[in-house]
């Protein structure tokens, strides 16, 4: 999926596989979040599990903002992996990862731009929009190429949520056999986690065999809207839900910037990776 979603600092490309989603896109388009994704949402009045879940985190009031800017604190296995500043364009069409050490990775659309030092261009490429589209993935549903499907099991781990299964229509980014199962607060609606396949370098079903799942927890509001502060990596499966833990990350510091003046411009001789 062409969706904005980092890093040099993950250890193995595989680590990053086990955690990315689709490559993010440059302009959105309303798709369905029924089971015919060529409804739109014109013809549906009734709020979907779509709507519900973008109303319950403000996704209007977040897009009339130009950027957010947080930091993120990131640890797999017991070791940190990414330590650093993310500004995130709220149309998620750019971004900027500083990270501690100072390292910096730009993101334009499709395009990221990286010192001439960087080392493992494929592997920072890879890592770009991994976070970044894991922390937007709530205002980002409604992206061109997605599709809705009712998801059955509402039930996962002891508790009851509100469920849907989003793919990806073929040609969709860099892996539009990629899909996700997504849990929301049955009361308030937020998200609560994702899971997923990465399809990267195998097929679908060799995916499935092994799916991942994102936590969303400890929401925190900023002017009116709500941010998940913390978040945990998990194995996941149909029949089981989370299972293994596999990382988590600390979210602080949460600015929504109006101004962004070149703040997503690379310094000159920054290439392209």
């Amino acid at each position: 999926m062409r969706l904005l979603s980092i890093l040099t600092l993950i250890s193995s490309l595989a680590i990053l596989q086990a955690c990315s989603p689709q490559q993010p896109a440059s302009t959105e388009t309303a798709t369905t979040d029924t089971a015919d994704a060529n409804t739109t949402q014109n013809e549906n009045p009734e709020p979907g599990f779509v709507e519900l879940v973008e109303q319950a985190h403000a996704k209007a009031n977040f897009r009339e903002h130009a950027a957010v800017q947080f930091d993120l604190q990131l640890f797999f296995g017991g070791s940190e992996r990414l330590n650093g500043t993310l500004t995130l364009s709220t149309d998620s069409r750019q971004a900027l990862i500083a990270t501690k050490d100072g390292n910096k990775i730009y993101v334009q659309d499709d395009k990221i731009f990286l010192s001439p030092e960087t080392e493992n261009k494929a592997s920072a490429r890879f890592g770009a929009y991994t976070w970044s589209y894991f922390f937007l993935l709530p205002f980002k549903l409604n992206d061109g190429g997605t599709i809705w499907t009712d998801y059955p099991d509402k039930s996962m781990n002891g508790k009851d949520y509100l469920t849907h299964k989003l793919s990806f229509e073929a040609g969709t980014g860099d892996a539009p056999d990629d899909w996700y199962v997504l849990y929301a607060d049955e009361g308030n609606q937020l998200l609560q986690v994702a899971a997923y396949i990465v399809t990267a370098g195998q097929s679908q079903e060799e995916a499935e065999e092994d799916p991942h799942a994102i936590e969303y927890l400890n929401y925190q509001t900023v002017d009116g809207i709500p941010f998940a502060t913390e978040w945990k990596f998990w194995g996941w499966r149909t029949e089981e839900g989370l299972t293994d833990q596999l990382g988590n990350a600390n979210l602080t510091n949460f600015k929504l910037l109006d101004n962004t003046d070149g703040v997503f411009t690379p310094p000159a001789d920054f290439v392209e990776g």
